[in-house]
This record gives C-alpha cells, sequence and structure tokens, in this order.
C-alpha cells in the first residue's frame, strides 16, 4: 500500500515525519489565517466549509460571538473522514492522519487568536489568494510527503489517488472545486468563487512541486559521431557519469549510440556549447529532471 509507511514508532524516519508534519500544518494555517479567511475564500476542503459556517454563524451564540472556530469546525468534520481513511489506507495512515488533522486545526485556532481576522495585505484579495495558495501547497505538500494528511478532502483525494494513480494535485482541483460553489451559495458574491479556484489551482501545482520536486536538474539524450570526445567531456571535465545506449536509427537502419546523461543547468551549458564545437551535426535532447537520486545528486537514502 503506497501510503503507509514502514518507519519504526520514535525512529529518525518516525521524527522526521512528525515534524514534516508538524511544520506543514503550520504553514497551511497561516496561510489560512493571513491570507484566505479575511476574504471569506473557501479553497475547498473541510476547512473551506468551516470557513462559511463561521461566517455564517456570526452573532448566532453567545459563547461564540464572533461565529464558531474554524479549527474545531473543520476537526469535527474530519472524524469520519479519517475513520473512513484508516479503513481503507491502514492505521499507520490513520495515525498520522489523527496527529495533522489535530494540528491542522490547533494551528488554526491559535494563529486566529493571536492575530484575529485581518488581512496580512488589507484591500488585495488577488494577491492574497495568490499567497494564500502557495502556503496551502506548501504546506500540504510536505503533509503528504510525510504519507500524512490534514484531514478533509486529502482523505478523500488520497484514496482517489491509491486507486487510479492520478496526481494528487489534480485530484484536489477536483474535489474541492465542488465544494468552492458553496461559498458562492453562502455569501451571494462571485467574487468569491473566481478566488477560490484561483488558491486551488495555484495550490495544486505548488503540491505537485513539492512532492516531485522543482527541477533544476536537466536529463540529456545526446547522438553524436563523436562519441569518444563527448564522453571525456563528461566524465572527466564536468565528472558526471553517462551511460551509453545502443540503437539503430529508424531511416537508414544504421547502428547508433545514445548518451544519456542528467546535468545541472549550468553543466548543461557548458556541454552544449562543447558538442556544438565538436560535432555541429548532433542531435541532442533536453529534458526537465524532476528530481534526480544517486550518486553526484541527492543521496536516494533521503
Amino acid at each position: 500500500m503506497p501510503f503507509l509507511t514502514k518507519e519504526k514508532l520514535f525512529s529518525k524516519q518516525w521524527f522526521f515525519s512528525i515534524t514534516l508534519i508538524i511544520i506543514g500544518t503550520f504553514i497551511l494555517a497561516a496561510g489560512f489565517v493571513l491570507f484566505i479567511t479575511p476574504y471569506k475564500i473557501v479553497p475547498g476542503g473541510v476547512y473551506g466549509i468551516a470557513i462559511i459556517i463561521h461566517y455564517m454563524t456570526q452573532g448566532m451564540f453567545s459563547f461564540a460571538p464572533d461565529g464558531l472556530p474554524i479549527g474545531i469546525v473543520g476537526l469535527s468534520m474530519d472524524i469520519p473522514l479519517i475513520l473512513l481513511g484508516i479503513k481503507i489506507l491502514g492505521p499507520r495512515f490513520g495515525m498520522k492522519t489523527i496527529i495533522g488533522s489535530a494540528l491542522t486545526a490547533f494551528w488554526m485556532d491559535f494563529l486566529t487568536a493571536l492575530w484575529g481576522f485581518k488581512p496580512l495585505v488589507e484591500n488585495d484579495a488577488l494577491l492574497s489568494s495568490i499567497f494564500g495558495g502557495v502556503l496551502l501547497g506548501f504546506g500540504l505538500g510536505l503533509i503528504f510527503k510525510s504519507k500524512a494528511t490534514s484531514g478533509g478532502s486529502d482523505i478523500i483525494a488520497m484514496i482517489i489517488a491509491k486507486r487510479t494513480r492520478l496526481p494528487l494535485g489534480q485530484l484536489m482541483i477536483y474535489v474541492d472545486s465542488t465544494i468552492v460553489l458553496l461559498g458562492l451559495f453562502a455569501f451571494q458574491d462571485w467574487h468569491i468563487p473566481l478566488y477560490s479556484w484561483l488558491v486551488i489551482f495555484i495550490c495544486g501545482k505548488v503540491i505537485d512541486g513539492a512532492l516531485e520536486g522543482v527541477g533544476y536538474h536537466k536529463t540529456m539524450l545526446i547522438i553524436s559521431t563523436k562519441y569518444d570526445e563527448i564522453r571525456e567531456k563528461i566524465i572527466v571535465d564536468l565528472e558526471r557519469g553517462a551511460t551509453c545506449i545502443t540503437a539503430k536509427g529508424m531511416y537508414e537502419g544504421d547502428e547508433r549510440k545514445i548518451i544519456f546523461t542528467n546535468v545541472n543547468r549550468r553543466e548543461m551549458v557548458m556541454l552544449q556549447d562543447f558538442i556544438r564545437d565538436v560535432d555541429p551535426n548532433a542531435f541532442i535532447t533536453i529534458i526537465d529532471a524532476a528530481e534526480v537520486l544517486g550518486d553526484g545528486f541527492k543521496p536516494i537514502n533521503n
């Protein structure tokens, strides 16, 4: 089961995962409190619904004159979804999800008590939507990296991802977009769903970036008759590894050698310039590498 973790309780990996959850939930809550909630933006999920309930209950209860606390309302809706997640994704998933959900609710109400409901950026819902979406996406990305979730529609998205292998960020967009319409019906303002969809879109993209990595490494596939010169440049000068792949051209049927190598941006430019000088007729394909694991790059055990 891809969402279940194998780290032992209180192991180094376990503490690392818990740290990711703590940081991720704090960033997620900060995005809501500083940018999203003050403008009544409804970015899907149980906390989008909680925002609606909060504003709809203002002045309704004497114990909560400003409206029901968003964190507590969100957590109360999370409970049945967490039970569903435990049943489908497993008990270890459930333990981390309970931690993530509880911390999200705690940070949400704690930061609200400290900051209040004033936006960090006054009179600029668009800028708040952009930065709110970035913080929400980055926070959720860290939580997902720990193989947990903050609860709510995250659980639904992870269940669907488990069955379909679709990207989590894309699924979040599908699941949460339907909740956005509740904000339109509740507040009768078309600005709210438009800003909300913008937040959801940005959030989804940032989640995928946090999970898959931001590509600053390049994968190069090189076909050239100057194979030995290029090999020497890669191995000796750039001090990178490379793989030779024997292939056959489909047009003339000639046997060719394809050099496969991963480099950073600076090395890519150096290698391009070198190939341009030694073999102007070479054929080069350059691909963005979201993440490169192994010797010379990020350690694979991380």
